[in-house]
């Protein structure tokens, strides 16, 4: 496929390309590691830990990423949860008012309230009933003013992976910018987006530590894209939006990850052997195929079957209200504990 000619310049709001971004006190100067007395930022001279102003650029984290997926860091944006990153890419690229975005629901939720937010069109093309791509129907939506086409693979709450011709089928195609939400992909066979960065400028890659690398409570999410991409969304972010602790706790974890790729190990054969055993549950109708670490199943009555599991003690997502998702519940693949609890209590009901 000979991919059409892609020109950012022309996607990016004039008030951005025109912005003069704020230098903070850790812009104009970078320590060297150098002791030095710092009298610059208006910060408490106090040492507690967190007195000082966080790396706005976050170097280091930056760099262990780096290397993880054999990319620059100028290719990196970090915030605080992907809802940020995915934000900034609404700021820097969308005019409200104006210009419109395309996702394919059944799919994450928060693409349809950061359109809202940002006055954005959401022009929604809907899955096929095996939750598939309609590439045709989306190819024909897209007009002079779409700037992003938002899929999250694996989708949520569906589960599955998109079809690698069909996602290269449009980014071959549109003009404006493919985001590629891999928030699951680390449970995943198909591979990452990633090594497709520099074939396609038109290409982010979305990502989070929510998931597998476990920790939903520090708020870090992370946009892989061209460098142009980056700077052009480095203009726009706030200074100091990944705080210190959040920085430090995710360094640590990557300097030493075989305890994520246990659990992941451990996650991806709970799912399987879940799978197999909510096959003989008496009142579950379908079990969709999954790369996540969810699966979604298909059920008699999800609001009944939502209230008994909720009455017995076990939190899970009824996903009825989602379009092509009617009576279906997901269930999160939880420790084996957790997963022999919920089987004993669906083999109640």
């Amino acid at each position: 496929m000979r991919l059409m000619k892609f020109e950012l310049f022309r996607l990016i709001r004039e008030n951005v390309r025109d912005l003069k971004p704020y230098s903070s006190a850790r812009d104009e100067y970078v320590s060297d590691g150098s002791k030095m007395v710092f009298m610059d930022a208006n910060e408490s001279p106090y040492s507690n830990g967190v007195n000082r102003y966080p790396d706005p650029h976050q170097r280091q984290l930056k760099l262990l990423l780096a290397k993880r997926n054999s990319l620059s860091v100028e290719n990196i944006l970090l915030g605080n949860g992907s809802d940020e990153v995915l934000d900034l890419i609404f700021r820097a690229f969308c005019e409200p008012q104006k210009d419109n975005i395309i996702t394919m629901p059944p799919t994450y939720g928060m693409y349809n309230v950061l359109a809202g937010i940002n006055a954005i069109e959401n022009r929604e093309v809907l899955l096929t009933e095996k939750f598939e791509l309609d590439v045709d129907k989306i190819l024909s939506t897209v007009d002079k003013n779409t700037k992003l086409v938002l899929l999250c693979s694996p989708n949520n709450p569906t589960g599955n992976s998109f079809s690698v011709a069909h996602i290269e089928t449009l980014l071959t195609n549109f003009q404006g910018l493919l985001v590629i939400d891999e928030a699951y992909i680390d449970f995943a066979g198909q591979k990452s987006w990633l090594n497709k960065l520099q074939q396609f400028p038109n290409l982010i890659v979305t990502r989070t530590f929510s998931k597998a690398y476990g920790m939903a409570g520090l708020r870090l999410g992370i946009g892989y894209a061209s460098e142009d991409v980056i700077a052009i969304l480095n203009r726009i972010k706030p200074p100091y939006n990944v705080n210190e602790l959040t920085q430090r706790k995710a360094f640590k974890m990557l300097q030493n990850v075989n305890v994520m790729e246990e659990q992941i190990k451990e996650i991806l054969e709970e799912r399987d052997d879940l799978v197999q055993k909510l096959a003989h549950i008496k009142f579950i109708r379908e079990i969709y195929p999954t790369d996540a670490n969810f699966i979604l199943v298909k059920v008699d009555d999800a609001d009944r079957r939502y209230r008994e599991i909720l009455d017995s003690g076990v939190v899970v997502r009824n996903r009825s209200a989602q379009a092509l998702c009617a009576n279906t519940l997901r269930f999160t693949v939880g420790t084996p504990e957790e997963n022999r609890s919920l089987l004993r209590l669906l083999n109640t009901l």
